[in-house]
């Protein structure tokens, strides 16, 4: 017996604790210490990753009563709060549901009468004896697809033919006998010119800015202006004419795929309202018959179509990277427009070669600062002469800026405060100074990012852009200038004075489904909303 149990112990059978030898007592103590080691380390890096976020907390709101007197804030209530409902009583609620819905299509009948006046000239080429709705009407219920942000003409068909939204529409518009079917709408705009849609988004936006309403937003006495190029359509399958091509290579060959593009136009302020303005849509001959069209030429057509619209207009013009060369830098100034544009850093290597050459001899053009909670160091190199073209016969003088800046911000992969870096150059249609490099650069060039923010709000939140609404090109382009106007009267409601409190609450998709809930249901007061119409009324923004 004693012999088996030997041996079952030397083969490696289970021991009881209580049989082991005091050598592996020490053992156990030091497992047990590396237990609480291991603890008081996952303690220390919690506190310290909470310590470290309240210090950041506090960093942020110094930095943003900061910057208060230096820039205008963007609204708040761009996302929903965390709070329950604000409503106590159904009496609260009525109100509440009545004053978003008077604000917000207020705006509307108060732009209408232009935009009336301006549709009502466009040719209507159907039969009079068999017109049940008059163009403009039919115009304002493709506004209002895109205001209410309908998702497709199909959810427009079954959403707003509804006998109470009528009948609360009616209390803004009683020119409104009936409501169309979207097929309508698209068989309208099949047969009219899509430009005379734009042109009175164009009217709309030059009656504001006569008015002055951006006036305190200009960069150096200039309007900003933006361009930029996005997709709007992609298909497998060649469905217009107009649609460009492209070679799309995979594993198993090449095919080819169509998409139609379009260069996109927009005031983009510093307190980061965009207006949008106008749209150039990239074609397959873009006006050649050898070459597919291009953003580099659209611009070209697009700088000739606003110098039309606005001759005598002060414009300061923020492009991306792409755009830094001869022919665009000639144009502006040609038109008598400021600009500045993103210099990347293989771009235009005659114009780096002469800042890096000259600069350690301007010492004296140099700007640190601290801006919303960021150390900036400008330095900039005037006078800077650019030769392009046949064998570099023209010249285009320019100035480059370089903005190095570091910030401290919270790293979750590291749990700690980290300083972190950027760069950023432009090149400028006038010459720097200490006096205005910071609104040219900081309050200008980098609020270019103001056009790329709407054209993903109206990708992404509510206006459908990436959807045609119809495959025949006067009708997409039709409906793609009526998103425009949708989306031009919601971000003026979203910026106004009126609704700047719930749009803290209730964040912009909120107040737009609080809108659309009230006016598909018994909730507006009739007189309220006719003596609210009596009333002077005033477009003041934030």
């Amino acid at each position: 017996m004693r012999g088996a149990e030997k041996k079952g112990k030397a083969a490696g059978a289970a021991v009881h604790p209580s049989e082991k030898a005091p050598k592996s007592e020490p053992g156990a103590s030091v497992a047990e210490e590396s237990r609480e080691g291991r603890a008081a380390r996952r303690r220390a890096q919690i506190q310290a990753r909470r310590a470290a976020r309240r210090e950041l907390g506090k960093r942020r709101r110094a930095l943003r009563q900061q910057s208060r007197a230096l820039d205008l804030e963007v609204p708040q209530g761009a996302s929903a709060s965390n709070a329950t409902c604000a409503y106590h009583t159904v009496e609260q609620e009525q109100q509440a549901r009545q004053e978003a819905c008077e604000n917000q299509l207020e705006v509307v009948r108060r732009l209408w009468p232009k935009l009336w006046r301006r549709l009502e000239r466009i040719p209507d080429r159907r039969n009079p004896k068999t017109l049940e709705h008059r163009f403009a009407v039919l115009m304002l219920y493709g506004v209002l697809l895109f205001v209410l942000q309908m998702s497709s003409r199909r959810a427009g068909n079954q959403e707003m033919t509804r006998p109470q939204f009528l009948e609360n529409l009616r209390l803004w518009f009683p020119e409104v006998e009936t409501l169309p079917h979207q097929d309508t709408v698209a068989r309208v705009l099949a047969k009219s010119d899509p430009m005379e849609i734009e042109a009175a988004l164009i009217e709309l936006v030059g009656g504001l800015i006569r008015k002055k309403k951006f006036q305190r937003y200009l960069v150096a006495k200039c309007y900003p202006i933006c361009m930029d190029g996005t997709q709007k359509l992609k298909r497998n399958e060649l469905i217009e004419g107009q649609w460009l091509t492209r070679t799309i290579h995979k594993a198993d060959g090449t095919e080819e795929q169509h998409y139609v593009y379009v260069l996109e136009v927009s005031l983009a302020f510093r307190n980061g309202m965009t207006i949008p303005l106008l749209s150039e849509f990239l074609t397959y001959n873009g006006g050649e018959q050898t070459k597919q069209d291009c953003e580099q030429r659209a611009f070209h057509r697009v700088a000739e179509r606003l110098k039309k619209a606005f001759p005598r207009l002060p414009i300061v013009v923020l492009l991306d990277g792409l755009y830094p060369n001869g022919p665009v830098m000639a144009a502006c100034r040609k038109n008598r427009w400021q600009y500045m544009i993103v210099l990347p850093d293989d771009c235009l290597p005659s114009v780096w070669e002469e800042y890096r050459s000259l600069k350690p001899l301007c010492r004296a053009q140099r700007l640190e600062m601290t801006w919303r909670g960021r150390r900036q160091v400008f330095t900039w190199v005037n006078d800077i002469a650019y030769r392009y073209g046949p064998n570099a016969h023209q010249c285009q003088t320019t100035h480059v800026v370089v903005c190095e800046e570091s910030w401290e911000d919270w790293d979750e992969r590291a749990q700690a405060m980290v300083v972190k870096s950027a760069r950023h150059a432009w090149i400028s249609s006038e010459p720097l100074s200490a006096e205005n490099v910071h609104e040219r650069c900081n309050l200008g060039a980098r609020y270019r990012w103001g056009i790329e923010e709407g054209m993903l709000a109206e990708k992404h939140h509510g206006y459908r852009y990436e959807h045609g609404f119809s495959y025949d090109w006067n009708a997409m382009r039709g409906y793609h200038y009526l998103m425009r106007i949708g989306h031009l009267i919601n971000v003026l409601v979203w910026y106004s004075s009126a609704l700047s409190k719930p749009m803290r609450s209730l964040g912009i998709r909120g107040l737009l489904r609080l809108v659309w809930t009230t006016l598909v249901g018994p909730w507006l007061d009739p007189e309220s909303v006719q003596a609210r119409a009596r009333r002077p009324w005033q477009l003041r923004l934030i």
